[in-house]
């Protein structure tokens, strides 16, 4: 059997050896687990004294010659008494066991996962949907929590019942035992074919939850988009779809589910049946006594039920393993943006140096997007990247921040190769604005303090009034305190940016990267905006992709690039004067802004 890690690349292993390597992945999983066994144990052992009693009381007891032996009956039920309350506190002290162990394990699981999906590049993130991501931190790893809790606790007792059952019954008939046996192993053969079909089946039930939550979770956040687009019959038809799909894996994979558990109560009955009448046929030669025949039947009931029990475990087991493969395919995809940790090198004081040697990059699958580029950026400088869409201005300031590594070549700060320069260092000495100006589903002060987290309010206060900001934030119905919603969307696409950029100037940094950080905002804001920027960036090492050329004209230092490659360098003075790429993207921008 194989599985599929992240980027497509299979792994070979098969059910055990899932459960197995998820184990060892999660210690939390073992902890206590000896105990939990013995607990087990003792009460699958109260199970076996019920049985045993009905033999004594009914061979010694009742039937004794000449009389009953009342005392030894009150005994034998006074002891099944007693086994039953055993069994009972047992079971109970084993039950909270496994859920303490199972939702720790669990929980230790989930936080891997997560964490792991934030480890990896933006490379990988986009290889995958993001609800399918969700699903596999949430509802893959809750199938896990319901087999481990629910099934895993009838795996335990399951087994020990059947090893006892087995040798108290080969005690009082072998015939019997070999009957029972040879009744169960019709169903022992066929657990394997349904095993299979259960895998296959609950391996396209988990995709198709994954590929239902990334249809939601797409239409919910787009919602805006498909209303002003009218298009929310063709969404609705999307989403049906899906659903009817998850729908119809959930139900082939119950077919073969009900199937299996159908099997299992045919043998059992035919299990049964075969016991009466071959033990009758036993008493009757007097090879075994009507005590043991009573208490032989009990047996084959303990015996029955777990192997019943295994039928509609292994249903929830193929669920799991399903659910655990996709978890594990996110632990096991190696980060290829990987945060050297303690080993790494600390960016030394002081402003930044950029260095680009012979860097090119390549998506996987697709064209080189940056061919070949060598350059130095000097400390202090505030440099401008300008070019056409998809000209690889993007692309550029990811390599610069670590969130991709590139093909070839190297990228050195200050003389420190970047990646070997631990994450903690790196992400407090460079910030980076995004585009998009993503915020968190909280208040106004709590989406800036991102940017040092020991800011406090009057800090942050006075950070938006040296941006030029005060008067916005005072127009805000709460002021800090406001709530700008799930992506910031209580909030206009330049206000969201406003409090993006309050947050990079709180961090403050020595590197700022800015990614066309003003192209969402209304000229006014943009005046003010940069107006601000012009004093966060003094002294600092600052790179702004610019959308709009005013940034270019405010820069020390214009780099033009075209087609992934750096096609022209120097001052927008000179640069617009000369015959080439920014002076044509000058001159359409001139155009357009009139």
């Amino acid at each position: 059997m194989s599985s599929q890690t992240m980027d497509g690349r299979a792994v070979e292993r098969g059910a055990i050896a899932t459960l197995v390597h998820g184990v060892r992945m999660t210690p939390e999983f073992r902890e206590g687990l000896v105990v939990t066994l013995l607990l087990a144990l003792v009460a699958t052992g109260g199970r076996i004294v019920v049985p045993v009693a009905v033999q004594q009381t009914i061979d010694h007891g009742l039937n004794r010659p000449g009389s009953p032996d009342l005392g030894l009956v009150r005994l034998a039920c006074g002891l099944a008494a007693l086994a039953v309350f055993v069994t009972a506190g047992a079971n109970y002290l084993m039950n909270v066991r496994l859920y303490r162990t199972t939702e720790s394990g669990l929980a230790a699981l989930r936080v891997r996962a997560f964490r792991r999906v934030h480890d990896l590049s933006v490379l990988h993130q986009a290889a995958e949907r993001r609800g399918s991501l969700v699903s596999r931190v949430t509802s893959d790893v809750d199938t896990m929590s319901t087999f481990m809790q629910w099934g895993g606790l009838l795996v335990l007792v399951s087994v020990a019942q059947v090893l006892l059952t087995t040798l108290v019954m080969l005690a009082w008939s072998w015939q019997l035992t070999l009957l029972v046996y040879i009744c169960f192993l019709p169903l022992v053969l066929a657990i394997r074919v349904f095993q299979r079909a259960l895998q296959s089946a609950y391996k396209i039930v988990r995709e198709r939850i994954g590929e239902l939550l990334g249809a939601v979770a797409e239409s919910v956040v787009g919602a805006p988009v498909i209303r002003a687009y009218g298009v929310q019959a063709r969404t609705a038809e999307r989403i049906d779809g899906a659903v009817a799909r998850t729908m119809q894996a959930q139900t082939q994979a119950q077919k073969i589910a009900a199937t299996t558990f159908s099997f299992g109560e045919l043998t059992a009955a035919v299990a049964n049946g075969a016991v009466i009448v071959v033990g009758v046929l036993l008493g009757v030669d007097g090879h075994i006594t009507t005590g043991e025949l009573v208490g032989f039947l009990f047996l084959v009931t303990l015996f029955v039920q777990p192997v019943q029990v295994a039928t509609e475990v292994l249903n929830e087991a193929q669920n799991a393993v399903a659910g655990m493969r996709r978890v594990l395919g996110i632990l096991d995809t190696p980060t290829d943006v990987a945060d050297p940790g303690d080993d790494g090198a600390v960016l030394p004081s002081g402003p930044i140096g950029v260095r680009f040697e012979h860097v090119s990059f390549a998506y996987p699958g697709g064209p080189v997007v940056l061919h070949d580029v060598d350059l130095e950026i000097a400390p202090q400088s505030r440099v401008a990247i300008v070019g056409e869409t998809g000209s690889g201005k993007t692309t550029f300031a990811k390599l610069l921040t670590r969130l991709m590594d590139p093909t070839r070549g190297r990228v050195l700060l200050s003389g420190v190769p970047l990646d070997t320069i631990r994450f903690s260092s790196l992400r407090t000495r460079v910030v980076m604005v995004p585009q998009d100006g993503f915020l968190f589903d909280s208040t106004v002060v709590a989406n800036v303090r991102y940017g040092r987290p020991d800011s406090t309010n009057d800090e942050i206060t006075l950070a938006f009034a040296e941006l030029g900001l005060a008067d916005w934030l005072e127009q805000l119905p709460e002021g800090l305190q406001t709530k700008v919603g799930e992506r910031g969307e209580s909030l206009s696409v330049g206000e969201r940016q406003l409090v993006a950029v309050a947050r990079a100037y709180i961090a403050d940094p020595d590197l700022l990267v800015l990614d066309e950080a003003t192209s969402a905002v209304d000229p006014a804001t943009e005046v003010r905006l940069n107006r601000a920027l012009d004093s966060l960036t003094r002294g600092r090492t600052t790179i702004a992709i610019a959308h709009r050329l005013s940034t270019a004209e405010a820069a020390d230092e214009v780099l033009v690039v075209d087609a992934g490659v750096v096609v022209q360098r120097g001052s927008h003075a000179d640069l617009v004067g000369t015959d080439g790429v920014y002076a044509r993207l000058h001159a359409s921008w001139m155009s357009q802004s009139r």
